[in-house]
């Protein structure tokens, strides 16, 4: 099978060195409870314009060392202080150490071979660096890695950020103000807040001493787990319209009609005719037990103190709706939309303080290894702008995620790139082939408009 095929790799440092002066930025539960899991892993898909390569490179390097400026934590390291009491505290400090740019060829390979085929590609895995790193190893190893992959006649730019600096929205935040930078302004029009959030024991804002955490550097290497799709396993992508979508909520709000105030949002249905089509193909015992693990943003759920829309950090909490395989597939589309709503409106800003708070005293870290067999989480949101990343020459035609914490029954969720909704699952070949033979499941399905 043909390869990736490493031309070069570089550091790249901010360009303006005076807004990295070395900063030690505390870390606050949200971030920490994903000590042990892998970094973000997401990549966008571009076809051959007439600026060359090499053109193409030099740029991206240029644009990345100005936007770094004004996101410091991502040109720095993770900092871990031992105790004598087998504890550690963990930091970021800004020290301008860099980050790892990768230039790779596979042109052997074409965009159409991404985008056109059923089932995604093992090599695009090749396509991301840091495979098989965990977040904790930030000490020795970048907190955000480029890797812009020539194909026969496009190119690729996967991106690797350390979970521990940020979440799915600070990603995206940092892609598109690179984006932004690369087509030449000097400003980003949404600048990150870098001051980290914290909640002292009366709820309001403080800046929090460091939190002790139960592990020392020997236990988080002991304790970690990489992401990696298996050979049992495969990721597929299935397309949404608008339309579908659409239908989809409109039939789960008329099952519930009478029994909730408040409808169940268009995201809410389409993961739940997703989940039932998983489960039904699973073939599991009526009293069988399964899970779905949503993960639920903090952002415009805190407010005293407010949480910026552009916090650039983590504010990511996990909830988990519980059903028995007999509720869930005979009850319809409402029955398990209405259960998931229900999970994400006990997420409210006093629950979510109520668990950062619990945190510190009692630390527990986020490991997907430990996912039951029986459950699904999702990651990622279609609110996230991924098609406006025009490094200027014009916007991606798909997006795609690596290894990184990938297990069985994880669901990514992107815009289409038109319109609609693209879920990205990672399931065993039998059940993805069997949700492919799902009528009911098809039926809301549509093929992806390739730009």
């Amino acid at each position: 099978m043909a390869s990736v095929k490493v031309i070069s790799t570089s550091t790249i440092h901010a360009a303006n060195k005076a807004s990295t002066v070395e900063e030690e930025i505390q870390l606050t539960p949200w971030d920490l409870q994903l000590l042990l899991i892998d970094p973000i892993q997401k990549g966008l898909l571009y076809r051959n314009d007439p600026v060359t390569p090499p053109i193409i490179i030099q740029h991206l390097k240029h644009s990345l060392s100005s936007t770094l400026s004004f996101f410091p934590p991502l040109a720095g390291r993770l900092s871990v202080t031992e105790h004598d009491d087998n504890t550690s505290s963990v930091f970021v400090i800004c020290n301008n150490s860099g980050a790892l740019f990768v230039h790779a060829v596979a042109d052997d390979y074409s965009v159409n071979d991404i985008v056109s085929s059923v089932y995604t590609p093992r090599f695009v895995h090749s396509l991301f660096p840091l495979n098989r790193v965990r977040n904790h190893e930030g000490t020795t190893k970048p907190l955000l890695a480029v890797q812009v992959t020539e194909l026969n006649d496009g190119y690729f730019i996967g991106c690797t950020m350390n979970h521990i600096v940020g979440d799915g929205t600070s990603f995206w935040h940092f892609m598109n103000s690179w984006a932004e930078i690369s087509r030449g302004s000097e400003k980003l029009s949404k600048p990150p807040v870098l001051e980290r959030w914290f909640l002292d024991s009366g709820g309001h804002g403080c800046s929090a001493s460091a939190i002790r955490i139960p592990l020392t550097k020997e236990k988080m290497i002991q304790s970690g787990f990489y992401g990696f799709v298996s050979e049992m396993q495969r990721e597929r992508v299935f397309h949404f319209s608008k339309d579908k979508i659409a239908e989809l909520k409109t039939k789960a709000n008329a099952e519930i009609e009478g029994e909730s105030k408040n409808k169940i949002s268009s995201l809410q249905a389409l993961l739940t005719h997703l989940w039932r089509s998983v489960v039904r193909n699973r073939g599991l015992e009526p009293e069988e037990e399964v899970n779905y693990r949503l993960l639920i943003g903090g952002r415009g759920r805190m407010k005293s103190p407010a949480l910026a829309e552009n916090y650039f950090g983590n504010a990511v909490q996990d909830g988990t709706v519980s059903m028995k395989v007999k509720e869930l597939l005979e009850g319809g589309l409402g029955k398990g939309a209405l259960e998931m709503r229900k999970i994400v409106e006990l997420h409210t800003e006093e629950k979510m303080k109520s668990y950062y708070r619990g945190w510190v005293k009692n630390p527990r870290f986020l490991t997907e290894g430990g996912m039951a067999s029986n459950a699904l989480v999702t990651s990622s949101s279609p609110r996230f702008d991924v098609y406006g990343n025009d490094f200027g020459w014009g916007k991606p035609v798909a997006v795609r995620s690596g290894a990184g914490n990938k297990s069985h029954g994880k669901i990514t969720v992107f815009a289409g790139a038109e319109d609609g909704v693209d879920i990205e699952v990672c399931l065993s070949y039998e059940i993805l082939e069997a949700m492919g033979n799902d009528h009911e499941f098809m039926d809301a399905v549509s093929l992806p408009l390739i730009i």
